[in-house]
Order: C-alpha cells, then structure tokens, then sequence
C-alpha cells in the first residue's frame, strides 16, 4: 500500500487517495487509541504452547494470542539477467523508481491491475512504455487497461515472453522478448524494466508451523483461524479470492475480535 501512487478503491475516497497518505492516515489511526508500534525483526517463532513466543533482534516477545499480517512481496521472473540488474535497471515499483528514467524508455512486465496502473503511472516520467503480456488481453480491470490501453506512450506487446535482461556495466541495455505466436525471438533496446507478475506470501521463515496452501500463503477459515489455537492471519499473506486493502481491512477486523474472544476465553 505505502508505494501505491493512487488508491481507487478505498471506500469514502472518491476521488482516490496515495497509498502514502493512507497508510499514514491508519497509522495515525492506530495511534490515537493508544496502540504501541515497535519496528523489530522476527527471527523465529514458538507456536505450539499456550504462551507464544516471537524471538527478535531485541529479545524475546510473548503473547496469549497472535495476529500474522506479514504481506506479501514481489514475484520475480526468474529470467537470466534479472538478478543481476535489479537495482540497476531492473525493479518492481514503478512508483519508487519511476523518476530515475525520466524521458527514457522502459518495460512493464504483466497484465493485471498493479501492472496496468504501474504502466500507467510510468507515463508521467518516461517518454515510451513498452508492456509486455504474455496474453492477447489484459487481466487488468477495464478502467485501469484502458488507461493504458488508450495511452500514447505506452504500446503493449501482445503476446509476448521475457526471455532475458540484457546489459553491461551501465546497466540495463535491452530486453530479449520472443513472440509467442510466431516463435520470433528479438531484443528491444530500453533504459529500465520494471516487473508485476504478481506477488509472493512473506510467510517463509516460520517453516511448517502453520498450514500454508501450494503458493505459500496461509489457510485461513471464515473467523480467520489458522491450524493454530490462539493464532490468527490477516491480509495479503493470507490465501484468498481477492487481495485489495478493503479486504485486508476487513479480514483484520475480524481477527482482532476473535483474539479478544480467545484472550477472554482462556
């Protein structure tokens, strides 16, 4: 949400809202009824006992009860050339690194919301988008792939695979795409690519402690409740039809209340 240039869909804001200002403003929020926010590292967890316990860079944390809402990352491709240049070229926010390629040219990698509006936002700053989907259409709700669709910077690459990100020592020279109806392999010089593939659960580092689905994300049931008694998960972490901040909201709502009513049960 933080890097989110305009939030569209957040229920009030009619005319949209930065993911800045509001996640500021749920900050702020949070602050006026007292929460304390502490900024600690979790470096592991014990689960199974009554008492949890969160060991973190600054010792040990215990709770009764315990809410996960760890989010989720960015997929990478996983193409040659990737990790080498991320940070040099390659990213995966638009509107972190947008203004290092103003009046220059740049990919946008995928077809759904965040790539479209990502793409889109580009605009402002780069004097040519090329999207590259591997599809003949986008998965991008209609209001944001029209945007693009309909942008005079931007020209979509219908069709087409990421092979490799080519550079040097200055950074990003080009990107080898390969047309996937024609077989046609080619490179297309530009300054940056920026890649949204979607997103991966940060939910790794607790190992097999809670019941994750094939992708890594929590299973949750309607309450919120994982395999775990007294622990709850909430968010983009979680596995689920629709991941949006309402959503996410939501589902925080509905955890905080059933930790209270387990706190007041045990």
């Amino acid at each position: 949400m933080l890097t989110t240039d305009l939030v569209e869909n957040w229920p009030g804001d009619v005319e949209g809202i930065t993911g800045w200002e509001l996640s500021d403003r749920m900050r702020a929020h949070a602050e006026k009824f007292e929460l304390p926010i502490e900024t600690r590292e979790v470096t592991g967890l014990s689960l199974d006992g009554d008492l949890k316990i969160l060991a973190t860079g600054k010792g040990e944390v215990s709770c009764k009860s315990l809410i996960l809402s760890t989010g989720a990352q960015p997929r990478p491709l996983g193409i040659p050339g990737e990790a080498e240049f991320t940070g040099k070229g390659v990213s995966y926010c638009g509107t972190c690194d947008a203004p290092f390629y103003r009046d220059k040219v740049v990919a946008a990698i995928g077809g759904g919301n965040t790539a479209a509006e990502e793409a889109h936002f580009l605009t402002r700053f780069a004097n040519k988008v090329y999207m590259v989907h591997r599809r003949d259409e986008l998965r991008a709700d209609a209001v944001l792939a029209e945007r693009v669709i309909n942008s005079d910077k931007v020209e979509i690459l219908w069709s087409h695979q990421p092979l490799e990100v080519v550079g040097d020592q200055g950074g990003v020279k080009a990107l080898r795409v390969k047309d996937l109806k024609t077989g046609q392999e080619r490179e297309q010089e530009l300054d940056g690519v920026f890649v949204f593939v979607g997103n991966m659960p940060r939910t790794g580092f607790w190992g097999d402690l809670i019941k994750m689905d094939g992708a890594g994300f929590i299973i949750v049931n309607h309450e919120q409740e994982t395999n775990l008694s007294g622990v709850y998960a909430a968010g983009d972490c979680c596995c689920k039809l629709l991941r949006q901040i309402v959503v996410a909201a939501g589902e925080g709502a509905v955890a905080a209340y059933k930790a209270q009513l387990y706190l007041e049960d045990h």
